[in-house]
C-alpha cells in the first residue's frame, strides 16, 4: 500500500444472496497482497495475507497501528488451526470443541509459517474461526490464514456495518464486502492457552463462567496494563472511542444509573456542550423530561436508546453504532450509561471504559 488514494470496490454479500463473483474477486486480491475488508459475527475485520510479511504491515500502515500490537489470524474453519500454531493444548481443544467457530479468539504458540508481524515480534499467535456465512465463504476462497484487526482507523469505534468501514477504509483499500450488521457487535473474547490456567485477555461474548464450564478451568482475569509486551489486541493502547468525550453514567442499581446519566447530561448542557446519549430507555425519559422544561426548548441533545432494563446484549450490539452517528452529529460528549459488569456486561463495560474519560460516580 502507498497511501495514494484508490478505488474501494463495495462488494454486497448479503446472507444468502452472496455475490460469489465479488467475493472471488477480493479473495484473489488479499492473496496477491491487498486489503481487504470482510464481516465477521463480532465486527468488521481488515483482512490480510497473514503468509505475506509486506501486506501484514499494510495493515498497521492503514490503521496508523501501533506495531507492537498483535493481529488476529481468521480461519475458514478449526481443521486449519494446526497449520498456524506449533501446538494445541489440551485445554484448547475443549474450547475450540465448544465455541468455534464463534467469537472466540485462542492465543498458543505460533507456527513457522505466519508472518512475524502478525504476532509483533512474540512467539504465540492469536487465531479464531468466524461464524459469519460471508467470513467463511471468503476465508475459504482465499484459502490462505488472513490476519485481521477490526476495519477502522486505529483508537476509533469498530465497525459493525460496512458502512462504518467506508467512513474509515473508503480509498484506502481496494474492496469492502457488505455482509450487512454484525450479530455481537463486539471484538471477539481473547483467551491465552499457553499456561497452566488461561488468562482472559479481553473479554467478549464468551464470558468466563462458559469458558470454565468448558475446560473446568476459571480463566484468571489480565490487568490489562500497559506493561510489557501486548499479548493480544485492545490492551494496552485507547481503543474504541469516538471523538466526543465519552462520559459513564453509573449507579449500583438501574434507577440510579438512569439518573446519573441524566444528571450528566444536564451538566454538559448547562456547560455549553451538545451531548449525545446512549442509554435504556428509563434514562432516555429522564432526559426528555429535561427537556420539556429547557428555555425556549433548546436542548442540543441527541439521544439513541438501546431498549429496556439492562439490556446487554442489545446494548452490545449497539454499541459501537450508536458512537458512528453521535460523533458524525458534532457532539462534544456521549453520555453512555453503565451496565452491571456480569455476563456480556463485563465485554461491554470494558469497551466503553477504553473509549471514556472514565468520568464516574454515585
Amino acid at each position: 500500500m502507498t497511501g495514494e488514494p484508490v478505488e474501494t470496490r463495495l462488494i454486497r454479500a448479503p446472507r444468502g444472496a452472496m455475490d460469489l463473483a465479488g467475493l472471488r474477486l477480493a479473495a484473489d486480491a488479499l492473496v496477491a497482497g491487498k486489503l481487504v475488508a470482510f464481516p465477521t459475527e463480532t465486527v468488521y475485520g481488515l483482512g490480510a495475507n497473514a503468509l505475506d510479511e509486506e501486506a501484514v504491515l499494510s495493515i498497521y500502515k492503514v490503521k496508523g497501528r501501533p506495531g507492537d500490537n498483535p493481529l488476529i489470524v481468521h480461519l475458514a474453519h478449526t481443521g486449519l488451526i494446526p497449520t498456524v500454531v506449533a501446538d494445541i493444548p489440551p485445554m484448547a481443544v475443549l474450547l475450540i470443541e465448544r465455541f468455534m467457530p464463534g467469537p472466540l479468539t485462542l492465543v498458543m504458540r505460533r507456527g513457522p509459517s505466519i508472518a512475524s508481524a502478525v504476532s509483533a515480534g512474540l512467539d504465540t499467535v492469536a487465531v479464531r474461526c468466524p461464524s459469519h456465512p460471508v467470513a467463511q465463504a471468503f476465508l475459504s476462497m482465499a484459502g490462505v490464514p488472513v490476519a485481521a484487526p477490526s476495519a477502522n482507523l486505529s483508537g476509533r469505534p469498530s465497525p459493525t456495518y460496512a458502512r462504518h468501514v467506508m467512513e474509515d477504509m473508503g480509498g484506502k483499500i481496494p474492496f469492502v464486502i457488505d455482509g450487512g450488521a454484525c450479530e455481537v457487535g463486539l471484538e471477539s473474547t481473547v483467551l491465552d492457552v499457553t499456561g497452566d490456567v488461561p488468562v482472559l485477555l479481553r473479554p467478549g461474548a464468551v464470558t468466563a463462567d462458559q469458558i470454565r464450564e468448558a475446560c473446568g478451568v476459571t480463566p484468571r482475569r489480565s490487568s490489562g496494563t500497559a506493561q510489557g509486551p501486548v499479548r493480544s489486541p485492545g490492551m494496552k493502547y485507547r481503543h474504541y472511542a469516538p471523538r466526543a468525550t465519552v462520559l459513564v453514567g453509573v449507579g449500583r442499581s438501574l434507577a440510579a444509573r438512569a439518573r446519573h446519566t441524566a444528571e450528566l447530561v444536564q451538566e454538559e448542557v448547562a456547560a455549553g456542550h451538545r451531548v449525545g446519549v446512549f442509554a435504556a430507555a428509563r434514562a432516555i425519559l429522564l432526559i426528555r423530561e429535561m427537556q420539556k422544561a429547557a428555555p425556549d426548548g433548546e436542548w442540543p441533545v441527541r439521544l439513541i436508546s438501546y431498549g429496556e432494563l439492562d439490556d446487554s446484549v442489545q446494548a452490545s450490539v449497539r454499541l459501537f453504532d450508536a458512537f458512528h452517528p453521535l460523533d458524525a452529529s458534532g457532539v462534544d460528549r456521549i453520555v453512555v450509561q453503565s451496565l452491571p459488569e456480569k455476563g456480556l456486561g463485563v465485554a461491554y463495560m470494558n469497551r466503553v471504559h477504553k473509549a471514556s474519560a472514565h468520568k464516574t460516580g454515585e
